[in-house]
């Protein structure tokens, strides 16, 4: 008896003194939030730290940087739709040099390669060179702001391909980040008139416009397809996997678009090309060569986040990327930024906000 009451006592005091506490002040808030961040600093090696701080470098400069490159490539007076999305994958052996000392240090083995395995690499790469096509034709008649606010919609079918697919959860936050995303996408069309730069007819614009939706629609496919061959092929998702997965997607992408590039006699056009080219061949090389290595450096950047840490925080660097490049984009280039657009770029990054609170929240819940 004297246990129980000695238990009540202190339940009732215990819940006295919680309620009479008073809440913390935005200093301790700042304190608690510091001391948090601490910890989990501690929790992990200096090398990790800095590993996740090179990947994010790398993934918040290089895709932008990749997409800026690939307009300047037209502003200056670039015109092969199929040269700048050749640059999208002629870098593959950049990317399988590091999987050279991912073998030899972390002492794993190349994954054998399988006829279905490698048929499904043969398709993933055909669409992604397609891929890269359509958004070469985005960037040859839209600003880069606007191509990369619409590549944005991405997130959106790659939402709606897991669900049917891979059988992905979609729950409120995925359906609200797909309606914010959609009308960020619709009020980017109303505003076409202002968004459209001299010289850029409205059928160009409009081509440009949908040809960008219809390489994030493709997009948002090879990712769930992707995570379909690591479920029901690979069976698993380590660095190394991943990573092959990538180099073997990019060859057979160079492959179908070099392929592409010799039809359309594009190899031979790109001296003509070089010679007027608004600053000269030397810059004409440095902008193919320069879009080749960012969109590299990008992939391994993603990878590494992926391995490192998780889809949550690669997709709030995808988040971040995207105001990055349209205020670059209106910097060096002087992209028109309406107020319909600053609206559309708002309603997107709320968007990926809303997917990612979403995903962060449905990943802990399931966490045991």
């Amino acid at each position: 008896m004297d246990l129980d009451a000695s238990q009540h006592s202190n339940t009732v005091s215990g819940t006295t003194l919680e309620e009479s506490r008073p809440a913390l002040s935005w200093q301790g808030k700042i304190a608690a939030s510091a001391n948090l961040v601490w910890e989990t600093y501690k929790k992990k090696p200096i090398s990790y730290w800095i590993q996740l701080f090179l990947s994010s470098s790398a993934m918040l400069t290089a895709f932008p940087a990749s997409s800026l490159l690939s307009r300047l490539y037209f502003a200056d007076g670039g015109k092969s739709k199929w040269i700048i999305s050749w640059t999208a994958v002629a870098g593959w052996p950049l990317t399988a040099l590091f999987l050279i000392p991912v073998y030899f240090f972390g002492k794993v083995s190349p994954t054998p390669l399988t006829i279905k395995l490698l048929l499904w690499y043969i398709v993933l790469g055909f669409l992604s060179a397609a891929d890269n096509l359509m958004f070469a034709w985005a960037y040859a008649y839209l600003p880069a702001s606007t191509a990369s606010l619409l590549a944005s919609t991405s997130l959106i079918f790659s939402a709606l391909f897991g669900y049917f697919i891979v059988k992905n959860q979609l729950n409120l936050s995925s359906i609200n980040a797909i309606v914010l995303i959609t009308a960020g996408a619709v009020i980017i069309a109303l505003d076409s008139s202002s968004d459209r730069f001299p010289g850029i007819s409205k059928t160009q614009y409009n081509l440009g416009f949908l040809w960008d939706i219809l390489g994030s629609a493709l997009h948002g496919l090879i990712f769930a397809l992707s995570e379909l061959v690591f479920m029901k092929v690979l069976g698993r998702r380590s660095f190394h996997v991943v990573l092959e997965q990538q180099v073997m997607v990019s060859f057979f992408g160079f492959v179908f678009t070099t392929i592409g590039l010799v039809i359309n006699n594009d190899f031979n056009r790109m001296r003509l090309e070089a010679s007027s080219f608004k600053h000269g061949g030397g810059s004409y090389s440095m902008v193919i060569i320069w879009a080749t290595i960012t969109f590299q450096l990008g992939i391994l950047g993603s990878v590494a986040i992926l391995f490192l840490s998780s889809t949550v925080l690669a997709g709030v660097l995808n988040a971040v990327r995207v105001p990055l490049t349209s205020i670059a984009a209106v910097i060096l280039f002087h992209d028109p930024m309406s107020g319909f657009k600053i609206i559309s770029l708002i309603l997107t990054v709320w968007g990926f906000g809303s997917y990612i609170v979403g995903h962060s929240s449905s990943s802990s819940s399931k966490a045991p």
